[in-house]
């Protein structure tokens, strides 16, 4: 056997026995082991381990990895990062002297991971060499600049009502099956060429909706600039738990390296329950609706991370579009408000436009944006200025309406009006618009053109006037992208195409009887 043979052999003996060689001499290298006491779903008891540092990641046998979550006296209480079925009471642990990290870096663009760094997807091992922990500090006050720079959804009732900017947190909340998760979709497919990121954070959801998501960007190219975290909804609650930090800590690289991150959050309903069933087993006092005192803080530390750098840190941004869950219409319930406290604007969708077909259902009254009114592009404040009110007054007036109450014409010109912004405020999932279009239809709606189109050709009308988006002068369109209000004689060009577009689809006055 030659020399390098033996010392291999040696090496891996003396590294089983727990000593490092160095310099051809060998030393003990400490190990501080433990040992389990009781195993429940999800969380582990350990005794041992006196150095053990809070959050500290711990490891068990089978390669199963777990979060130092209580520090107590005589145990410590683990929250585990997979399944427990092989792990029994009286099996060794060990300290690994680290706390949780997530690979980062351009690799992983376009790729489905888990919270852990491991592919779901079939293109194979990731190749990422750096890594950050998933648990970080949010950026100072100093190091933070105002939301200037708008975020497009896509979406005409967003972009003109309730717009959202660049480093903004906007909470989407609603009940079950309104469509929450489209206007997050819709949203990261309008980023397509404008050099935004998207990062895509599902928490226990079901496998059938994550396929259908994977699908939807797969088909429009999305997942070019997107990436993945996910956990399904039979995945260890640890898993969910860690879920939002390890895709927030993948956004922060790149909001570090001065781009422009788009996080979602679906959904942080999901989290909440998660964190709940832990901190429950582990023995946590339980207060509001049995939800731990701490839940606030564990999601405003997560959305503090959402910001808008300044240009001394590199000017990126990240904007976060955090998802929950309500029961019954009931925004008032605790994971609600919390959120709605932490967060700079809500988006509510209302199930009853939901089964009007009103869609996206988002019910403007309860909807609002306390940033992003600042970013919003010029041009949309000179169509958009009085179209919330006037549709708020309509919404007022149909109330009445439906009584069969004898109304005057003006109050009917105000009900007829409202109905028109309402049908022209629907647009179909999957098709974002751009910027020129939702502009030309708008000022057509805030100029009352629509005012004597029938309402069942409305939608038709409308998208005979998206063919003026692409006649439009390059004069008009940069005016339209920058931050320069619209000049009065671009709108009367703007106004006069739609005209002459809109003439068609209107009521003409009949002829009055000849009497003689």
């Amino acid at each position: 056997m030659e020399s390098t043979d033996i010392h291999i052999t040696i090496d891996k003996t003396f590294e089983q026995l727990g000593r490092v060689r160095e310099n051809h001499q060998y030393f003990f290298k400490p190990r501080e082991v433990g040992t389990v006491i009781s195993v429940s779903e999800g969380v582990v008891r350990v005794s041992g381990l006196p150095s053990t540092g809070f959050e500290e990641l711990l490891k068990f046998p089978g390669n199963l990895f777990g979060i130092a979550f209580n520090i107590d006296e005589n145990e410590i209480g683990v929250i585990l990062l997979g399944e427990n079925f092989l792990l029994n009471a009286g099996d060794e642990v060990e300290r690994t002297g680290r706390i949780m990290d997530i690979p980062v870096g351009n690799s992983l663009i376009g790729r489905v991971i888990n919270p852990l760094g491991e592919p779901k997807d079939d293109k194979g091992t990731l190749t990422s060499n750096q890594r950050l922990p998933i648990e970080r500090s949010a950026p100072s006050i100093m190091d933070r600049s105002p939301v200037i720079v708008p975020l497009q959804t896509g979406l005409k009732v967003i972009d003109a009502l309730i717009p959202i900017g660049r480093g903004q947190r906007e909470l989407i909340l609603g009940d079950r099956q309104t469509g929450k998760t489209a206007i997050a979709i819709d949203t990261i497919l309008n980023q397509k060429g404008k050099d935004v990121l998207c990062v895509y954070c599902a928490i226990g959801q079901r496998a059938s909706s994550l396929a259908k998501v994977i699908a939807n960007l797969k088909e429009k190219g999305a997942l070019e600039y997107t990436l993945m975290v996910v956990t399904e909804g039979n995945d260890a609650s640890g898993l969910q738990y860690i879920a939002p930090y390890a895709a927030t800590s993948i956004a922060e690289y790149f909001m570090e390296q001065g781009r422009d991150v788009l996080i979602v959050y679906d959904d942080l309903t999901n989290h909440a329950r998660a964190y709940r069933e832990l901190s429950l087993l582990l023995r946590r006092p339980p207060g509001r609706e049995a939800f731990p005192g701490d839940i606030f803080y564990i999601h405003s530390k997560l959305l503090e991370r959402a910001t808008h750098l300044s240009d001394e840190m590199g000017g990126g941004s990240l904007t976060a579009l955090p998802i929950i869950e309500t029961e019954a219409q009931n925004i008032s319930a605790y994971i609600p408000t919390n959120l709605i406290s932490i967060t700079d604007g809500q988006l509510y969708l209302s199930p009853k436009l939901f089964e009007l077909g009103i869609l996206p259902a988002i019910d403007i009254g309860k909807s609002v944006s306390r940033v992003g009114g600042k970013a919003q592009l010029p041009a949309y404040r000179a169509v958009t200025g009085d179209l919330k009110l006037a549709y708020a007054q309509f919404e007022e007036l149909e109330t009445f309406a439906r009584f069969g109450t004898r109304l005057d014409e003006n109050t009917r010109k105000i009900i007829e009006h409202g109905k028109r912004i309402r049908n022209c405020l629907i647009q179909p999932e999957l098709q974002p618009m751009s910027v020129p279009e939702q502009i030309v239809v708008l000022m057509a709606l805030t100029n009352g053109l629509f005012d004597t189109i029938p309402i069942n050709k409305i939608q038709e009308a409308e998208k005979a006037l998206y063919q003026i988006s692409y006649d439009l002068s390059s004069e008009i369109l940069e005016q339209l992208a920058s931050n320069d209000e619209l000049s009065k004689a671009n709108q009367k060009t703007i106004l006069k195409l739609a005209s002459n577009v809109l003439a068609p689809f209107q009521n003409k006055p009949q002829p009055t009887a000849n009497n003689t």
